[in-house]
Parts: structure tokens; sequence; C-alpha cells
């Protein structure tokens, strides 16, 4: 399905793509056979249909309007607006997001990571295909809002997939707004993001942890691994002499050129509230044994 989509010229095609896509990681999602995975899978089924009838309805509507059927040129503005926000859909950006949390932390974390990183890679590539046509002012809106509202929502939680769920929402604010002016960088966020969260994830995956809890005491188990994922979350909230810092800088210094000082600004401030619950994860996962006594069982060697 995404090769299908991503080496396709014609809507049609990419539409195709995007479904089989959706179809086969519905039953990874409703593997487990628990009420919250099959909720989960029902959830992502029908926000998944609802985005690709509107890319479908989208190109329809720029093919009745241009004769055009061709992805690059998608030139009718009612169009690339209906186009902009069934993607956003797909892919979880705010106002569209509340599937995404939900849909995570039903699944397990094998699909988890399939779901943050391979499921974004389709629709991240029809925008990158159509960004000259793209509103900048609507993406950047969109953006602004999706770091916000991924750090803001993130600060509760005690599940980690929640926690990631909403730190690839303000990673994705991140990609968004820059992909109208220079697309490759969104690629360069997109590729880094995905070599990260997939370290996260399969780390988790061999520890066995999904909660807070029983991360604070996976140390005893395998301390090399905890203090990679120390480093990885770091990295994944950006802080500089790490990886995850040169796209963020990239991003700042080209919304710069663009005379968009301020929503550079913005969303540096933004991600901030991000940094505070990479930091906690951090914390739990390295320094220190909970203040109470834990309920599970705790795992020695």
């Amino acid at each position: 399905g995404t090769t299908l989509t991503i080496s396709s010229n014609h809507w049609i095609m990419a539409w195709t793509g995007l479904e089989i896509n959706t179809l086969a990681i519905l039953p990874l999602i409703a593997k487990s056979h628990h009420p919250r995975a099959i909720e989960a899978a029902t959830k992502y089924f029908l926000v998944q249909a609802a985005a690709s009838a509107l890319v479908l309805f989208s190109s329809m509507t720029n093919a009745w309007h241009t004769g055009q059927w061709d992805i690059t040129q998608l030139t009718h503005p009612a169009s690339s607006l209906i186009l902009t926000s069934a993607i956003a859909m797909k892919l979880g950006l705010v106002p569209f997001h509340f599937w995404f949390p939900e849909v995570l932390q039903g699944s397990s974390l094998p699909t988890g990571l399939l779901l943050s990183t391979a499921m974004k890679f389709p629709p991240l590539t029809l925008l990158f295909l159509t960004s000259h046509s793209l509103n900048p002012t609507l993406l950047t809106s969109m953006a602004m809002m999706s770091t916000a509202l991924g750090g803001w929502m993130g600060l509760n939680q005690t599940q980690i997939r929640k926690i990631l769920a909403f730190s690839s929402i303000s990673h994705l604010g991140w990609m968004a707004i820059i992909i109208a002016f220079n697309p490759k960088l969104t690629m360069i966020n997109f590729y880094l993001y995905s070599l990260m969260t997939a370290t996260v994830f399969l780390t988790l995956n061999t520890m066995k942890v999904t909660k807070l809890s029983s991360l604070m005491t996976a140390w005893t188990k395998t301390p090399s691994l905890n203090a990679m994922l120390l480093l990885t979350l770091l990295s994944l909230a950006g802080l500089p002499p790490l990886t995850g810092f040169l796209p963020k800088w990239l991003i700042i210094q080209e919304l710069t050129k663009q005379e968009m000082a301020l929503a550079a600004t913005i969303i540096s401030l933004l991600s901030l509230l991000s940094l505070f619950f990479y930091l906690r994860l951090a914390y739990c996962a390295t320094i220190t044994l909970p203040p109470h006594t834990t309920n599970h069982i705790k795992l020695w060697h």
C-alpha cells in the first residue's frame, strides 16, 4: 500500500494505496482479543475511511475543474483545502487528532510503532507532492495547535503509549509548519523522528513496559537499555547535543528566512511543554525508584 501511494502519479492509485494500508493494519490492531483493541480498530477504521473519502473527493473536485488527475497538478484552491484537512485527519494533526491517542493506547507496542511511523509515510508523501499548492496559513495554524496540544495533553498522562501519541502529534506540528516552504526539511524531520520513535518503542517492547510505574522498576532488568532510552527520549525532546535537535534547528532557520520569526518563536516555546513530559519519562526510566510500594512483580535479572 505504501509503495503504491508513494510511487503513483494518479490520484486514484494514491487513494487505493491508502485504502490497502488501512485495511492491512486493522488486523494488527485487533489481534489481541481485547475489547479495547477492537474499539481501537473500529475507531481507526472509521477515521481513515472518512479521510480517504475526503482525499478522493478533493481529487475529483480538482479533476472536475482542471481536467487533471495528476497528483502534482492540484491547482484548485477548494481541492487543496479539502486535501489538507483529509491528510491532517489521516496523520492525526489537530483539530483531527482525537482518534490517535486512543488507537495507540488500544494497540500493542509493535503495532503502535507502525502506526506512529510507517502509517504516517504515505499521507506525508502526498503532502510532499502537493506542497507547492497548499495553503501556508492553514498549515501554520494547524501546526501550532498541534505542537501546543501535543505538549499540553501529554503532561497529565501516565500511560507511555498515550504520551508517545501526543509526542507524535507535536512532532507532526513541526513537520506541517515547514512543508509549504521547504518540503525536504519535513522529510528529514520525519526520518529522524521515525528512527528515534522506533528506538523508544522497541526498547519499551523489550522491557515489557507500558506504564510509568513499571518503567520505574525496569532499570533493574536492563540497565544499559534504560540508559539508551534516556538519551533517545532527550533526543526526541530536541535537546541540543543530540540528533533530535537538528531538524528543529533547520526548521527554525528556514522559518526565519521566510520572515516568520514570530511563528518560529511560538512553536519553539510550545515544544518546551513536551520537553517536560520527556524529562519526566527520562527521569522515571533512569534515576528513581518509585516512592511507594508497587503492586507488580519486580523485574530482576
